[in-house]
């Protein structure tokens, strides 16, 4: 099983096929929604979700960077999300909307943005599938890895161990060869990966190679 969730917006998006067919050993394929308001910047929709589903067999790990997701949730599950990841930022009424994303299919997951603390998750984390730490402020991809994050994913590892959960620790942004075994050690469970996977001249060779970079890693555990 693949730690990592190649993210498409660093793809060429003239011949986005091609380069998902090029990362078939990932487990999660990520794609990221920008509304414009909630980040500054805008992407795509569930349509062309929809459109490259039949072209991946990866699960499709949707991070919902959007203003009021609970009114998208069925369309995007509906496209063909497997997991649906919202951001605890942009919403009022998360036990609600994490419902939502399981009454509709969809593994449930929970996006903090990077100085968002961790205690939002005292009464929830039990009913999420995965939490995703913004390890880079959201919007857009290329950007250098926030150095405090790494006491930040420590905390998690040790907050999900401590309760015994099976909840996932994803991180999202500045990942590359140099630090994902430092991340890997820090207790990081999936790895999204956008430049550091296509923006290589062989995305599936590169691929094979951070996974091999995590080969022998001892996780951290509490």
């Amino acid at each position: 099983m693949s730690n990592f969730a190649p993210s498409i917006l660093a793809a060429d998006f003239s011949k986005l096929k091609e380069e998902i067919e090029q990362v078939t050993a990932a487990t999660y394929l990520h794609l990221d929604v920008m509304d414009g308001r909630f980040v500054p910047n805008i992407t795509f929709g569930p349509m062309l979700i929809k459109d490259l589903r039949p072209y991946s067999k990866a699960l499709f790990d949707t991070h919902l960077m959007i203003i009021e997701p609970e009114r998208y949730i069925e369309e995007f599950a509906a496209a063909g999300s497997d997991i649906i990841t919202v951001h605890v930022e942009a919403v009022t009424h998360l036990d609600r909307v994490v419902n939502q994303i399981k009454e509709n299919g969809c593994q449930a997951g929970l996006a903090l943005t990077p100085t968002t603390p961790l205690s939002v998750l005292d009464h929830i984390l039990t009913e999420l599938d995965l939490v995703l730490l913004m390890t880079v402020n959201p919007g857009y991809g290329g950007q250098r890895f926030i150095p405090y994050m790494i006491d930040k994913i420590v905390d998690l590892r040790r907050l999900i161990d401590q309760r015994g959960l099976e909840v996932k620790l994803q991180i999202d942004g500045g990942v590359n060869s140099s630090n994902v075994q430092e991340l890997a050690q820090a207790g990081v469970d999936i790895f999204v990966a956008g430049s550091a996977i296509f923006g290589a001249p062989d995305p599936g060779q590169q691929l094979k190679k951070m996974e091999e970079q995590l080969s022998g890693v001892n996780l951290q555990k509490s």
